[in-house]
């Protein structure tokens, strides 16, 4: 091959490093949804390329070893073609200027690969990967066609590699998945909420929300909970009377209905029911009350109430009755506001 061809084609070449660096990188970075949204709107090859860049998303590991075939074929191809035709071109050079001819080919090598290496780095993996994470969803619907067709050309050595890197991840306990995760943790929404707020992209009273709202949802019910022993309880025997004291004086219209023993709830009572069926016991009009283990988190509480269609819950440790909470102070909690509501 002669000299011009051979840079030539180490220019190809460099250029196909860049674009499966960028094609790897924004397969990883390329938000789903946002590519879900455009693959619904847009011009017709808009929505094509969308479209493949989802279906490419579907496939991550798949196409991680595409774009590493690509990468490694190019790299290996740009160092047998250029850096021989570079070190061609210099060795007249030093011979012209009088370099001693043992130091010309070693001198030329040097400098081939040098420049070999910084073009590399610089034009076929570094300016690739800055716009490919700068632009994400851009660079999956500009580079998903011809990265998509180039996977289906050697998907049987494709998939072979994979099925040979998934067995070796297997044995070390590894489970290789085919999607990138695109749901955040707490953990992660919290120092995202937090760097927002330091940039200023959220005002005061909206980084308190959410701070507030991702610390609730973290913390146990036992944190509202009532010790058992301070609730506002009648006995399961408890004349009509007494019933209608309790809760003038508790100022509550749900009372625990209980056998004597603190611990020991048959369910809770609404005053209203002993108006509406004067003379019957609480026992018997008492209704049940879920019960939830004190580290369960205030949102399960709410829904298992809700579920339950119940106003309180009974907290439990170890199966034994340690407290309760109602509705409205763990919607309170959440909320972030006093609801003033009768109990």
């Amino acid at each position: 091959m002669s000299t011009t061809g051979a840079l030539l084609l180490g220019v190809v070449l460099l250029i196909g490093n860049a674009f499966f660096v960028a094609a790897e990188f924004a397969v990883i970075s390329a938000r789903r949804h946002r590519l879900e949204e455009l693959a619904g709107k847009g011009g017709r090859l808009t929505r094509f390329a969308a479209r493949a860049a989802v279906r490419g998303g579907r496939e991550l590991s798949l196409m991680l070893a595409g774009a590493q075939l690509g990468i490694t074929l190019c790299s290996l191809g740009l160092g047998m073609v250029t850096e021989p035709a570079i070190e061609h071109l210099l060795e007249p050079a030093f011979a012209a200027i009088g370099a001693p001819e043992a130091l010309r080919v070693p001198v030329s090598l040097v400098i081939a690969l040098a420049l070999i290496t910084f073009l590399h780095m610089v034009v076929g993996e570094m300016a690739p990967k800055s716009w490919a994470l700068t632009h994400p969803e851009i660079a999956a619907m500009g580079l998903a066609l011809p990265f998509r067709g180039f996977t289906w050309v050697v998907r049987p050595m494709l998939a072979s590699l994979n099925g040979l890197t998934n067995a070796i991840l297997r044995l070390v306990g590894v489970h290789a998945r085919d999607e990138l995760a695109t749901t955040r943790t707490p953990v992660q929404l919290a120092m995202l909420v937090g760097e927002s707020g330091r940039m200023g992209l959220l005002d005061r009273d909206e980084h308190d929300l959410l701070t507030r709202a991702l610390r609730v949802h973290q913390q146990p019910v036992e944190r509202l909970m009532l010790p058992i022993a301070e609730a506002t309880c009648v006995t399961g025997d408890a004349t009509d009377a007494q019933v209608r004291r309790t809760a003038a004086e508790s100022g509550h219209l749900r009372l625990l209905v209980n056998s004597g023993r603190p611990g020991d709830v048959l369910g809770v009572l609404h005053v209203r029911d002993v108006l509406v069926r004067p003379g019957v016991s609480p026992a018997e009009l008492a209704r049940p009350v879920p019960r939830l283990e004190r580290s369960t988190t205030i949102p399960e509480a709410v829904s298992v109430l809700q579920d339950a269609h119940a106003h309180v819950g009974l907290v439990t440790d170890d199966g034994e009755v340690a407290g309760m909470v109602s509705l409205t102070d763990l919607l309170g909690e959440l909320l972030d506001v006093r609801v003033l509501a009768p109990r």
